[in-house]
This record gives C-alpha cells, sequence and structure tokens, in this order.
C-alpha cells in the first residue's frame, strides 16, 4: 500500500471523500469532512491529509480554491474495500430474490436481471449468456431455412431457450436435420454440446460405416466455430436511456460509446474475461478498451453459472461517480440468486 495510505485515518478519510462527491457531485471541501469524520479532526489536519492525498495521485483541485475531487485511482481503491468489507442489505437481498423467483421463465428472469444491475448503477445491466459449446443439453431442434441455412434451438439447463442461425459446409433436407436431433436428443440429453462433439468424433473414428453421415452432420451442426462467434453470443442490456443522460458522456463521445455497445463483440470480450478472473467480483475503473468515453466509467462484473460447466457474465457499466458499496455487494449477492435460481427452474 502506498505511503499516502498507511494510515488508517487517511484512509478513512479518502472513503469519506469518495462517498460525499458520488451523493453530491460538487468538489468536497475539508470542512464537509471534518464534520462526518467520527474522530472530529478539524479542517486544518484534514486539509493536510487531502494535500498527501493528492501528492500521491488519489484527489485533484479543479480550481485553487475549490474542494477535491476523486481521481481513478481513488475509486478503484475505494472500490477495492468495498467488495472486502461491505456488505449487501437485507432490503436489497429480499428485492432481488423476489424479482427472480417471480419471473415466469428463465427468459423473463434474465430480463430481471438486467434491469436490476441498470438500477442499481444508474447505467447499464448486462447479461451475458454462455457459450452455447459449454451449454448442457436438455433438447435440440434443428430447423431447415429456405436458403440452406439452418436454426439450432437448443433447451438447456434451467430451461433457457437458445438458438443461433448456422451455415454448414453441406446441404441438409429437414428429415436428415430431424434425424440428426433425434439422435442426440437420446444419446446426449445431460451432456455438454462440447463433450457431445468429443463423444462423435470418437465414434467417427472407429465406427464410419455405421454413423456416416448422421454424425457428420451432427458434428457441423454442434461445431463451436459456428455456434460460438463473439457476433452470435446473446447478450441482454437494459438501461439505456440512463446510461445515455450521463453528465459525464458528452455527446460526441456517446454516440461512439453507444455504437460500440451495440455491436456488442467489445462488451463479450471484456464480461468473458471476468470468468476467469480470480475475484468473486471483477473491478474495472476506465475501461478504454469500449471506447475513447469509457475512461470515465467503471465496470463491474461477475460471472454466474448454469449447471456445472456452462459459466456467463453479469456486468453494470456506469458513470465512474457510482455508490460502489451497493453495487458491488448487489452484484455479489445477484450472480449467486441467479445462478441458484436459473438451477432450480
Amino acid at each position: 500500500m502506498e505511503k499516502a495510505l498507511n494510515s488508517r485515518r487517511n484512509r478513512d478519510v479518502l472513503g469519506e471523500i469518495v462517498r460525499t462527491y458520488v451523493r453530491t457531485g460538487e468538489p468536497v471541501s475539508s470542512r464537509a469532512i471534518s464534520q462526518v469524520h467520527p474522530e472530529s479532526l478539524s479542517s486544518a489536519t484534514i486539509r493536510n491529509i487531502m494535500g498527501e492525498l493528492e501528492e500521491a495521485g488519489y484527489l485533484y483541485q479543479r480550481h485553487t480554491s475549490a474542494g477535491r475531487v476523486p481521481t481513478a485511482q481513488a475509486y478503484q481503491f475505494f472500490a477495492q474495500q468495498a467488495a472486502s468489507d461491505a456488505k449487501v442489505s437485507d432490503a436489497d437481498q429480499a428485492w432481488i430474490r423476489e424479482q427472480l423467483e417471480s419471473a415466469g421463465s428463465a427468459e423473463e428472469m434474465t430480463e430481471r436481471a438486467g434491469h436490476i444491475l441498470a438500477e442499481v448503477s444508474q447505467g447499464l445491466g448486462i447479461v451475458l449468456m454462455p457459450r452455447l459449446a459449454g451449454s448442457v443439453l436438455n433438447h435440440i431442434r434443428f430447423l431447415l431455412l429456405p436458403d440452406g441455412r439452418v436454426v439450432v434451438v437448443l433447451l438447456s439447463a434451467g430451461g433457457v431457450t437458445r438458438d443461433k442461425i448456422v451455415r454448414p459446409d453441406q446441404d441438409f433436407s429437414q428429415a436428415e436435420l430431424d434425424r440428426t436431433a433425434v439422435h442426440l436428443n437420446s444419446h446426449y440429453a445431460g451432456w455438454t454440446l462440447e463433450a457431445i462433439r468429443s463423444d462423435l468424433l470418437g465414434k467417427l473414428s472407429t465406427e464410419r460405416e455405421r454413423y456416416g453421415r448422421l454424425v457428420s452432420a451432427a458434428l457441423q451442426l454442434c461445431d463451436p466455430v459456428l455456434l460460438d462467434s463473439d457476433a452470435g453470443r446473446q447478450v441482454y442490456v437494459e438501461g439505456a436511456a440512463q446510461f445515455a443522460s450521463a453528465p459525464e458522456l458528452a455527446a460526441g463521445p456517446l454516440r461512439e460509446l453507444l455504437s460500440a455497445i451495440e455491436e456488442k463483440g467489445r462488451l463479450v470480450d471484456l464480461l468473458d474475461a471476468c470468468i476467469e478472473a480470480p475475484e468473486a467480483v471483477h473491478i474495472q475503473i476506465g475501461v478504454k478498451e469500449i471506447s475513447a468515453a469509457g475512461e470515465h466509467l467503471a465496470l463491474i462484473s461477475a460471472p454466474y453459472s448454469v449447471g456445472e460447466q456452462a459459466k456467463g457474465s453479469l456486468g453494470m457499466l456506469g458513470p465512474m461517480r457510482m455508490q460502489y458499496e451497493r453495487a458491488i455487494t448487489a452484484m455479489a449477492y445477484l450472480a449467486r440468486a441467479f445462478s441458484e435460481t436459473l438451477n432450480r427452474s
């Protein structure tokens, strides 16, 4: 830890500055902090601490006579502390449970999860569905389109229905697609598509004459390269209207940012990365990977699971001036509750 934050007093002062700025949006004076600090420190003492924090890069002054404003470095420190110390409120627990458990379907539950995330962050709530190849098969159908493409409809664990249009290398009739679906549903219910593909490859190498075109068809239609291109990943995004009104975003950068979000590919990359992160809730202050305007934003994300194999991600993308204690604890609780509720349904 940097010298400026070796002292608990300095850490407490920084925490109060971040909380006050998040609440008011105005530069924070030493007098405002002296009034709320539990040790009843004088304004002069607070000013000295603020000077140390500013020198270390945690605060800055817009004008010489103005109060201090937290930097991205201050938000990162504060958010990490919140992740370690803060507890989800009873009210948020009850609200999250009620929203999820009263949903009539997995799709409605997913929409409600996005709404919860958007409301808590006052930004975007994002739900990235698991990769199709890692999903557990309950039932699969193939529907032939007039141009030769095939719609793959997968009912996976938790009652989640997923569909993807693919263009296989060879032409199929609807009768061939139906026979392939019957074979997969009869022999592979409860398997992931990745495991199905591995088993099919083994059968094709040892029993080609017996399985032949049936297995070849199944291999093509369950190909992860076709099913799991980033452009085809399902992403639910809630809260775009309130996100667009954030004062941190000017009109030009906002258009670029919203365009990047609409394309979704960069969101998929960011949220996929959080699945492998060691921490339960991943916090990123400044999100330049999305667009230049992203440097004023914060991303809070967490993985969730459907069955034992498939993992998706939940995300909040909002202004850097966010209520981190509530956002982080609600995210951690929602990720657990969402996984549990999906897997029970």
